[in-house]
């Protein structure tokens, strides 16, 4: 027998989800193609949903690259053993072009490009000791090329994908490509 993955939050579409949230569904799915469940789930709350679609926006305009970004989502996602989280960023790190090797590495917060690992050392110390890394870390990003700008965005980008993997793991979203049945369970 087959055990269907279902979530805590019902994952909304365009056609189910409140009425403050179909704008920024419909944006995704012309986007995208498909509606991740995290941003389903997230539909279930217009002001949620919002914050989130702003403040992922305003960093994908930001000074991180796309590559060094999805080594930041991977990592936190790893860290909060968020199953969807891992799923999605190793897609998108591999189509930013990150090797399957580097993507690994993302996931333990390293990397084989020394400027990056300088940055995710950092950034786990963040995560590891409630805020307060080590000078010498940030000191040692600093050295490696990052700029105050870079630094906090990276803090920023920890923030933003702490929140996804907090709501992927607290309501069980499953993994995308699994939630046919779970959406089709609901439904009934």
């Amino acid at each position: 027998m087959m055990k269907n993955s279902m979530s805590r939050f019902q994952i909304h579409d365009d056609l189910t989800a409140p009425e403050g949230s179909v704008a920024v569904l419909r944006g995704a799915l012309a986007s995208g193609g498909q509606l991740p469940n995290f941003l389903g789930v997230l539909a279930g709350s217009p002001a949620a949903l919002r914050a989130y679609a702003r403040f992922r926006s305003e960093l994908r305009h930001g000074k991180l690259t796309l590559p060094t970004l999805e080594r930041i989502a991977l990592a936190v996602a790893e860290h909060y053993h968020s199953d969807p989280g891992i799923a999605t960023h190793s897609r998108t790190a591999r189509g930013a072009g990150l090797a399957l090797d580097e993507v690994a590495l993302a996931r333990q917060f390293s990397s084989n490009d020394e400027r990056e690992a300088a940055l995710l050392r950092y950034l786990h110390a963040l995560l590891e000791e409630g805020g307060h890394p080590a000078m010498h870390l940030h000191e040692e990003a600093r050295e490696a090329g990052w700029d105050d700008e870079q630094i906090l965005e990276a803090i920023a980008a920890v923030a933003l994908e702490a929140f996804a993997a907090m709501v992927n793991v607290a309501g069980e979203v499953p993994v995308d490509g699994s939630s046919e049945a779970s959406r089709a369970l609901q439904a009934a």
